[in-house]
């Protein structure tokens, strides 16, 4: 398949001869066909160069031909020094050959041309980053890489897994059987995400899979990698007008990385998404008349059949199935909560129709940013209904909310209950005290939820499944619904948390602690 070149005693290519000349060096050496046939698609390089990077057999699939096709068009325009049109971000589930494809080939593909692109490379670890550059990087030492292309080489004096160094042979200004001159070329910079790049610029940056499950759940973890692509990345780009930052990843929360800068609506963002299958998940396609290429629904049969899909979803769960696999961090037909089971109202129920009112408080402390503070006012119906009444909700100071705690409490009237929930330890202790102190002739019980969210919330979201929950019209309907709509992987909690103790106290019920 390949023919071994002493890159030392063969001159470069001389594309520079006459046509007819050049066709008849081709044809004595069939390596320059492929070099040219390599050059025109990057689709076709990846065919080549497969068995170097991957012991198991190429199965070719229309998603890589789409994503080669885009990687192509934004490569091109950076090395013609064209006004970038937009960045990338691609999403398609895991077991698609995403990281061979756009972090390892693309990068050797490109040097093969623009030896002198410069690469900023980063994964949610630095052990993953590292070891897609060094594939990378053998496949560019490989015999087979320099049999196609012996006037690209890893500079020696500058090649480590984290940081290496492209040099291109240039052998017209040099002599016949003389050593050839070096010219310095660009390089590839490895690091994780929230990693330093201190000194480092590029041409081309590239994220694949940011954060990983484990670390999606964590508002820090979130917050660490989108702040780092937000502030970090666009100071790395050797030419803003030029330089395109490309992200690699499939969907694991409303507030990843893709949910985080497809919310900004920014117009110079591209998003190629392919989930898995479209029996549940065609909305998610984008473009969406990329979803004709899908067969059985499926994105690509091979990689990813029905079994295997299905066996997915029993590891996965419902909520890892809709995101790794359907790109929607949300499950099809909705999370925990079906928020189309709520039914909304313009009247308030009638005195005579309510068994029990309860204003729910889930306090917070953080003016301006941070956790809501949250108070949930919901009451049982004789018929088994129950109504969400009001919600109160905003990032206040502690003096600011407990004003406003006690002029709810006035409002709702002595008729109302009301409970705060008690943090953990010492301090969650004195707040709710301080507030049932504050709310002196009112009925006030601080309450001390146990077990995570999600658990405590499991209850209430049947009664909602169930079509028992009404909503009362209000400008608060709308927050109050999405939150909903994507918990337990919604950006924020509070309203839901809120909810579940309301009614948790509504209906008699002792959560208990989870046994881990």
């Amino acid at each position: 398949m390949y023919e071994e070149i002493n890159t030392e005693e063969i001159p470069f290519i001389r594309t520079k001869l006459p046509k007819v000349d050049r066709m008849r060096e081709s044809l004595d050496n069939p390596l320059l066909i492929i070099r040219e046939l390599n050059n025109r698609s990057l689709y076709h390089f990846i065919q080549w160069f497969w068995p170097v990077v991957c012991n198991q057999q190429f199965e070719g699939n229309w998603h890589i031909e789409v994503l080669c096709a885009e990687l192509e068009r934004v490569a091109k325009r950076v090395a013609n020094r064209q006004q970038k049109l937009h960045d990338v971000i691609i999403n398609v589930p895991p077991g698609t050959s995403k990281t061979i494809v756009c972090s390892i080939m693309f990068p050797a593909w490109c040097w093969s041309q623009w030896y002198w692109m410069r690469f900023i490379t980063a994964s949610y670890s630095g052990a993953l980053s590292l070891e897609s550059a060094e594939y990378c990087r053998d496949l560019v030492r490989s015999s087979q890489y320099k049999a196609v292309y012996p006037d690209i080489d890893i500079k020696e004096d500058k090649d480590t897994k984290t940081n290496f160094k492209i040099v291109k042979k240039d052998w017209w200004h040099g002599k016949l059987n003389k050593a050839p001159r070096i010219l310095q070329g660009g390089n590839r910079y490895s690091t994780s995400v929230g990693g330093s790049l201190m000194g480092f610029h590029a041409d081309i940056i590239v994220w694949d899979d940011p954060i990983n499950p484990t670390q999606s759940i964590s508002d820090k973890e979130r917050d660490i990698a989108n702040r780092w692509i937000d502030n970090t990345l666009p100071t790395r780009k050797t030419d803003k007008g030029i330089s395109v930052v490309i992200g690699i990843m499939q969907r694991l929360h409303q507030d990843d990385p893709t949910g985080h800068i497809l919310n900004k609506k920014k117009d110079n963002i591209y998003n190629i998404c392919l989930p898995g299958e479209i029996r549940n998940y065609k909305n998610r396609v984008n473009p969406p008349e990329l979803a004709k290429f899908y067969i059985d629904d499926l994105l690509d049969p091979k990689r990813l059949s029905w079994k295997h899909l299905n066996d997915l979803k029993s590891d996965l769960g419902q909520y890892g199935y809709a995101g790794q696999i359907g790109q929607d961090p949300t499950p099809a037909g909705g999370g925990m909560f079906h928020v189309d089971s709520f039914i909304l109202i313009t009247q308030p129920p009638l005195s005579k129709e309510i068994v029990q009112t309860v204003r729910y408080w889930d306090k917070a402390s953080s003016e301006g940013k941070g956790a809501y503070t949250v108070g949930v006012k919901m009451c049982k119906l004789k018929s088994g209904i129950f109504v969400i009444m009001d919600v109160k909700r905003g990032q206040w100071g502690s003096n600011k909310r407990e004003q406003i705690i006690k002029d709810t409490a006035v409002a709702d009237g002595v008729n109302t209950y009301v409970y705060v929930e008690q943090e953990p330890g010492s301090g969650g202790k004195e707040s709710a005290e301080g507030t049932i102190r504050n709310l002196i002739g009112y009925s006030c019980y601080a309450d001390k939820p146990t077990g995570d969210k999600v658990f405590r919330a499991d209850p209430y979201s049947v009664q909602v499944n169930n079509g028992l929950f009404q909503i009362m019209a209000g400008f608060w309907n709308h927050e109050y619904i999405e939150e909903h709509r994507f918990f337990p992987y919604s950006m924020y909690k509070d309203q839901v948390d809120a909810s579940s103790g309301a009614f948790n106290h509504l209906v008699g019920r002792k959560v208990a602690g989870r046994i881990t």
